[in-house]
């Protein structure tokens, strides 16, 4: 048994939970003023009907039971998945949002709801589009040119880099301050709550404090016992004793767990200020000492958060949920140093998950394993060596194994021979990397601002219409911060056989949400000379600019750009019809590793349509995203967007096919 330590003073109350962040606050105030808090992000649909999509490539079928007139194409979702109506929309982020387990959802009650995993996960992503923008803030001011800093002395230091010097003391943290604006716009999912929280599974894991002080898991963003305060007025807990722990953090290792059913945990208090964890003191029985009696006397359950060492997180450190504890014994012994602690003994309930090995490895950052050790290892790079990181293939459930096959790899679209590729479109006249949002003419397209944050490689803020990046006419180079998109393969993926789904890829790496994480590839054709493919699961339509006009009911996203007037746009396509775009990305026959990423009613990636070379929308990049941050081993999905009853077979009837993706959401129907 392991016996960890308690990192500090216990939090305040839910009732002055607006007062654990004051300080901070009064950073975010003059960001506030240029960051309105927009709605959260959610999928756009692609009809009217949201329940109405399906895919056409959820299970792989017998070739007489695909259907004959090439009808089954994938649609360009321009979002993430809407798991909610208008109306249920409002249920998410009503007032007192933490009473969140009051809200009747679709499980308890049959009523049309979204689900409790569905609302975490939204969460997670409003408080990522919060984080984000602050970055982004951070980086505008960081970069600001030397003129703009002034300084007390009104000169440099002896080394020259009092800029430096400035923007470190100033960094502010975005992660605080997205949990700032969360509270301040009453958008946390959960308030102090005893025992599980609705849609949080044993096993689920966060990158960072903020990350569970936004959906309720552990509500203090420094400290390691959350706890209800004695001033708290809530109805509900009148009838315990108060302070009692709702939640703790513990710092250890797995290696340092015999048991991991059973966690000792050392008291709070009596530590020197000096950083080095020695004892001055006695420990008294108050904050956090106190309240895990509390729960002892009243045997109340503890949820308790394992914290590890991660080098893919941004804070360094991932959190994984361990389940509900009770504190079973409670006694008092001497110190090293000869000052009386305090240590407790929690033990795991029984009938609760424990955490699986992939769960403790991953935790541990093992070395992973190398390309030939995979298991089912069929093919070590399927690109042949075109992309930058090898993409593998392997298959354990076919005998024997067979390889991904049926069409070439390209790194880069093809064109059919009736399309013609506008010319290449002005560029910005930046040097180097674009820095200077007022001077790139290309972040003028975008709103007046960069679309991307350098933070974790590069990841886009958050959804829009339409992304302008860099070209070829432009005078950075490569490694801008607005070719983000362009720069490749950033994540080790890989792609797998399935039982039901055929192939499927996931990724070996950790991938933030918001970072680029392929381009889907193939031959740019006209859609209307698709009538005559027969079978083709792999035709990608490009609806940018039905998207972009709200065409055929579709929901725009964020619209902060500017189509070049030179570019004629608007009269380019008047003529374009409500029925369907004019060009598609065809990756039968030639295609890169997006054509094997399969479909999922709760998709972990959303589509962005990206314009670089030239302007015209109906030829876009589609370019797949990370919505939520992923961990790895994770299926890759994103939602095909096809309607309901959209597919017809070679006898005019409509076809259907289950769906297989497996998601509480799921819509159980397909085509």
């Amino acid at each position: 048994m392991a016996i960890l330590e308690d990192s500090g003073a216990g939090p305040l109350c839910s009732c002055n939970q607006s007062k654990v962040l004051a300080d901070d606050k009064k950073n975010v105030a003059r960001c506030i003023k240029k960051i309105e808090p927009k709605t959260p992000v959610r999928g756009s649909p692609r009809s009217k009907s949201s329940q109405g999509r399906v895919s056409s490539r959820l299970k792989e079928k017998s070739d007489d039971e695909m259907p004959s007139n090439g009808s089954k194409r994938k649609r360009l979702s321009d979002g993430l998945k809407n798991q909610v109506s208008k109306n249920d929309a409002k249920v998410l982020f009503v007032e007192d949002i933490g009473c969140r387990s009051d809200l009747k959802t679709g499980r308890n009650n049959g009523d049309a709801r979204v689900n409790d995993s569905v609302m975490v996960k939204e969460t997670l992503r409003v408080f990522t589009t919060f984080y984000l923008r602050f970055v982004q803030e951070e980086e505008k001011r960081c970069l600001k040119p030397k003129d703009d800093v002034h300084f007390s002395n009104g000169s440099e230091n002896n080394n020259g880099n009092a800029y430096d010097d400035h923007a470190k003391k100033l960094t502010k943290r975005p992660d605080l301050k997205a949990i700032s604006e969360m509270v301040r716009s009453n958008k946390i999912l959960y308030c102090k709550k005893i025992g599980h929280l609705p849609g949080i599974k044993v096993g689920q894991q966060f990158l960072s404090r903020a990350e569970m002080v936004a959906v309720g898991l552990h509500g203090d963003w420094l400290n390691g016992i959350d706890y209800i305060g004695e001033t708290c007025k809530m109805e509900e807990y009148r009838k315990f004793t108060l302070p009692v722990a709702v939640s703790i953090v513990l710092s250890g290792q797995y290696e340092d767990d015999v048991d991991n059913a059973e966690v000792g945990y050392a008291g709070q208090g009596g530590n020197g200020l000096l950083g080095n964890k020695r004892q001055i003191k006695y420990q008294v029985m108050c904050r956090g000492n106190l309240v895990l009696k509390n729960n002892m006397v009243q045997d109340l359950p503890i949820r308790v958060i394992r914290g590890h060492k991660c080098a893919g997180s941004y804070t360094h450190k991932i959190y994984t949920y361990d389940g509900l504890y009770k504190v079973d014994h409670c006694w008092n012994e001497r110190s090293a140093f000869g000052f009386n602690v305090f240590k407790y003994r929690l033990r795991q309930i029984e009938g609760q998950p424990k955490l699986v090995t992939n769960q403790v490895d991953f935790a541990r950052q093992l070395v992973s394993k190398g390309r030939s050790e995979l298991n089912g290892l069929v093919c070590k790079d399927i690109s042949g060596g075109q992309e930058n990181i090898c993409i593998p293939a392997t298959n354990v459930c076919d005998v024997p194994p067979v390889v991904p096959s049926g069409f070439k790899y390209i790194k880069s679209n093809r064109v059919a021979k009736n399309v013609i590729i506008p010319p290449n479109a002005p560029g910005c006249n930046c040097k180097g990397k674009c820095t200077n949002a007022e001077k790139c003419s290309c972040a003028r397209l975008n709103g007046n601002d960069f679309p991307y944050v350098h933070h974790d490689g590069g990841r886009l803020v958050e959804p829009r219409d339409v992304v302008f990046e860099c070209g070829p006419r432009c005078g950075c180079g490569p490694s801008c911060l607005n070719r983000t998109s362009q720069q490749g393969l950033k994540y080790q993926l890989e792609v797998y056989r399935t039982k039901d789904k055929g192939w499927a890829v996931r990724s070996g790496d950790l991938i933030p949400s918001g970072a680029p994480v392929c381009e889907y590839i193939g031959i740019l054709r006209k859609s209307d000379e698709l009538d005559n493919v027969s079978g083709n699961d792999y035709i990608f339509d490009i609806d940018c600019w039905q998207t972009m006009n709200g065409m055929g009911g579709r929901e725009r996203r964020l619209r902060d750009v500017s189509i070049p007037s030179s570019n004629h746009a608007k009269e380019r396509n008047d003529h374009i019809s409500e029925n369907g775009p004019e060009f598609c990305i065809d990756a039968g026959l030639y295609g890169n590793v997006a054509r094997f990423i399969n479909h999922s009613c709760e998709p972990n990636l959303f589509v962005q349509c990206v314009l670089s070379s030239h302007h015209d929308v109906r030829l876009a990049r589609v370019v797949l995203f990370a919505a939520d941050n992923i961990l790895p081993m994770q299926e890759l999905t994103y939602d095909y967007g096809y309607e309901l009853d959209s597919v017809t077979g070679p006898d005019g009837k409509i076809k259907e096919l289950p769906c297989y993706c497996g998601t509480a959401d799921c819509r159980k129907r397909l085509y």
